[in-house]
């Protein structure tokens, strides 16, 4: 009896054990990306240059001093006036142009910046699942459905072994003092093990249930087939055509616009068959003739190259394009003021569409994606006379109370602010 309760409680601690370095090391690892959101996301990348450079291997490049490492993260200028360290001299000359780093002393201590530098240790190399470039601000919303659904196996394990150490040790204590044993009951009419049975079908239920609701709407990665496959990468990106030629309402008002044929024919015209170098292809990997999609256009256009009259365009009919990135219609969106008050370039929620053939929707178009660009996104104020209106933020920045480099927010001019967006 008693080496069966040395056992349980062996095993019962082990298991703790296991479970708590488990926890504290996703916890060790959270709390390091959440201090690298905080305080390095906004002008570093792990794996892409930005304001600052990537970080991929930081600490080999200054030779594993992770001394040096803590001192220049807290005080840039300082480590510079007292080390005389040559790498450090050159990073700065490379980044000067970008603006200083900011100060972190007294914001944080060499154990948050352990804490960090080990998150980018193990952050996940781009196309191991962190994305293209490995940037946490590019996604937001981890995914630890793998973990819990192994931490619950794990329990489950347990809670079954738990159960039949304790029916084997029940049935010890009765055969030691005489007491009959009760008939074994069948698995499938075992309540306990019916009612855990239930409680699984109802969380397993419950978390799809949830996850389904969660992404209604959501068509992240949608590429729909289009009666002409007009390839993005040719226009935009090998002949750098402008995204304001074709879409110019983006400039002008809410909708970017769909262009016309018209639009298209102002150059094809004259450019009846595709002598690109670039190869053209499906996102299923087939290729594409690219003569027989002008062709295609022809027959919208009415038009036969050659002809001796003039293309009339009144004859043409409009290209039935379907619609890739669709929003509620609770929400409202204007592309003029993000493109001509935000500066913003169209790659920020298209993607690299100047590299598309077929273009798909880049970004899952989610209320927490929008809101998180705009807590992150600093307000171009310089030379822009849509925000003059924010005087106090001006002086601010000029005056030095407020930190150049972080600058303003779209939060801080209530981007966040549910009627923006909603009403």
């Amino acid at each position: 009896m008693k080496f069966h309760q040395r056992l349980t409680k062996s095993i019962i601690t082990s298991i703790l054990f296991v479970l708590f370095v488990l926890f504290s090391n996703n916890i060790l690892a959270e709390d390091g990306k959440a201090l690298f959101m905080k305080n390095c996301a906004s002008c570093h990348a792990i794996d892409k240059e930005i304001t600052g450079p990537a970080l991929r291997d930081v600490e080999s490049r200054w030779m594993g001093k992770r001394n040096n490492l803590h001192t220049w993260i807290k005080n840039t200028g300082s480590y510079l006036k007292n080390s005389g360290d040559k790498y450090a001299l050159d990073l700065y000359d490379r980044y000067k142009a970008k603006g200083a780093m900011n100060v972190f002393e007294g914001v944080l201590d060499d154990k948050q910046i352990d804490l960090i530098l080990d998150y980018i240790k193990t952050a996940p190399l781009p196309g191991a699942g962190g994305g293209k470039d490995s940037n946490p601000i590019d996604n937001k919303e981890s995914d630890n459905s793998l973990l819990f659904g192994i931490l619950t196996l794990i329990l489950a394990v347990i809670a079954f072994t738990l159960m039949q150490v304790n029916s084997n040790l029940k049935k010890l204590s009765d055969d030691k003092e005489g007491i009959p044993a009760a008939e074994p009951i069948a698995f499938w009419k075992n309540r306990t093990y019916i009612a855990f049975g239930i409680i699984i079908l109802i969380i397993i239920g419950g978390y799809l249930t949830a996850k389904g609701a969660i992404g209604l709407g959501r068509n992240k990665g949608y590429v729909p087939s289009q009666p002409i496959f007009y390839s993005h990468k040719v226009h935009a990106g090998v002949n750098q055509v402008n995204c304001l030629y074709c879409h110019g309402g983006a400039q002008d008002g809410k909708h970017a616009n769909i262009p016309s044929v018209n639009v298209c024919m102002n150059c094809h015209l004259t450019i009846n068959e595709y002598k690109g170098k670039e190869k053209l292809y499906t996102e299923e990997g087939n290729e594409v003739d690219g003569t027989s999609q002008i062709k295609k256009l022809y027959e919208y256009a009415n038009y036969t190259p050659g002809q001796k009259e003039p293309w009339d365009a009144t004859k043409a009919k409009s290209i039935p394009w379907t619609k890739i990135h669709n929003l509620p219609d609770h929400v409202y969106f204007n592309h003029s003021q993000h493109v001509v008050a935000g500066k913003q370039q169209c790659q920020t929620c298209h993607g690299e569409i100047t590299k598309m053939d077929e273009v798909k929707q880049f970004a899952d178009l989610s209320m927490g994606w929008c809101i998180n660009c705009h807590r992150e996104t600093k307000v171009q104020f310089k030379e822009n006379g849509y925000y003059s209106i924010y005087q106090k933020y001006h002086d601010e920045l000029k005056n030095g109370k407020m930190d150049s480099t972080k600058g303003v927010t779209v939060e801080k001019i209530g981007g966040t602010e549910c009627q923006k967006c909603h009403y």
